[in-house]
C-alpha cells in the first residue's frame, strides 16, 4: 500500500502573515489543504482567496479558543459561556472546557459551518483549533456533537484510526486506546471518514533547535511513515516583525513555511515514496460500513 500524506495548514484566517504563507503554499501545491478559522480577524481575506481558487481543498478549523493577545477574537454567536471576562474566546482549552455550555458550543459549531457556506467555500473536511473539542484537559468532550455536524454534511474529520507507536504524545496517553476505539466507532457509525494516522511534532521551538535540525527531524519522519493515509498539520506564516515579537514561537511558523518550499523536503518526499493526498480521498476511500460499525460501537459501550 502506498504511503499517502495529507499536509494541512491550520489557522488559515488567523492573520495576514499566516494567510500570505498559506495562500502561497496552496497556489504552489506544496501542501494538500488548509483549514479556515471563521471567527478570526483574517477570515474575510482568506475567504476571498478561496472564492477565487475553488480548486483548493479547504476545511473548517472549528475555533473555540483565542490564545494570543496579539490576535484575539470572539465567537460568531456572542454566547456568554464561550467568552472570558474580556469578551474574547478563552485563551486555554481548560478554560473553554470548564466554562462552555453544550447548547452554546453546538450553536457556535453551526454558525461557523454556516459562515463558510455563506462565504461561498465548499469545505472538504473539518478539524479543531487547539483540540478544544477533544476533552483533553478535563475530560469534557464535544466530539459526539462535532461528529454529528460532520455526518450531516457528509464530510471527514481530523481524528486517527490507529495509534503510531512512534508518536509518543498519543501512544503514551493513559487510556488512549479504549477512548480512541469508541470515538472511531462512533465516526464510522455516523459515516464520518477519518485518516489512518496522525503525525505530530512540537509546536514550540525546543531548546537549542535550529531550522536545520527541525528540517532533519521532519524529513526523517517521512521515511518511517506507516502505510495508509497519514495527516500532519503545520502553522505556516511569513516573517512579520510585529507578530514575531508578540506571538511565542512565531519563528517556528516561518520555519514551517520555509520547509514546504525547501527542495530538500521535496526530494525527500520523492525518495521516501510519499505521495500527497487530501481529505476528498479520505471521504471517498476510507468510510466504513455503518451497520457493522454500529454493532462494534454497541459492544464497546455496553
Amino acid at each position: 500500500m502506498a504511503k499517502l500524506l495529507i499536509l494541512n495548514c491550520d489557522d488559515f484566517g488567523q492573520s495576514a502573515p499566516a494567510n500570505e504563507a498559506i495562500m502561497h503554499l496552496l497556489e504552489e501545491r506544496r501542501v494538500s489543504s488548509a483549514t479556515i478559522m471563521a471567527p478570526a480577524q483574517g477570515f474575510d481575506q482568506a475567504a476571498d482567496w478561496c472564492r477565487r481558487h475553488p480548486e483548493a481543498h479547504i476545511g473548517l478549523h472549528l475555533t473555540f479558543t483565542s490564545e494570543y493577545d496579539a490576535v484575539r477574537f470572539g465567537s460568531l454567536t456572542g454566547r456568554s459561556s464561550l467568552h472570558d471576562a474580556d469578551g474574547y474566546m478563552y485563551k486555554t482549552v481548560e478554560a473553554f472546557e470548564r466554562g462552555s455550555a453544550k447548547a452554546d458550543v453546538i450553536a457556535e459549531m453551526k454558525a461557523q459551518f454556516d459562515a463558510v457556506a455563506r462565504a461561498g467555500i465548499a469545505v472538504t473536511h473539518a478539524d479543531n483549533h487547539m483540540g478544544s473539542l477533544y476533552g483533553v484537559a478535563t475530560g469534557r468532550s464535544y466530539l459526539p456533537q462535532v461528529f454529528w455536524q460532520c455526518s450531516r454534511r457528509g464530510m471527514p474529520f481530523r481524528l486517527f484510526r490507529h495509534i503510531d507507536p512512534a508518536e509518543a504524545i498519543t501512544a503514551n496517553a493513559p487510556g488512549v486506546e479504549a477512548t480512541l476505539a469508541k470515538a472511531v466507532a462512533l465516526c464510522d457509525t455516523l459515516g464520518v471518514a477519518v485518516p489512518d494516522y496522525l503525525l505530530s511534532h512540537p509546536y514550540e521551538i525546543e531548546p537549542g533547535e535550529t531550522y536545520e535540525a527541525f528540517k532533519e527531524m521532519l524529513i526523517a519522519k517521512l521515511f518511517t511513515l506507516p502505510e495508509g493515509v497519514v495527516e500532519t498539520f503545520i502553522h505556516p506564516a511569513v516573517p512579520d516583525a510585529d507578530l514575531g515579537a508578540r506571538i511565542p514561537h512565531w519563528e517556528k511558523r516561518v520555519w514551517e513555511y520555509r520547509l514546504m518550499l525547501d527542495p530538500d523536503f521535496t526530494a525527500a518526499m520523492k525518495d521516501a515514496g510519499v505521495q500527497l493526498t487530501d481529505y476528498r480521498y479520505v471521504g471517498e476511500k476510507l468510510r466504513r460500513p455503518r451497520l457493522r460499525s454500529g454493532l462494534r460501537l454497541a459492544k464497546l459501550l455496553f
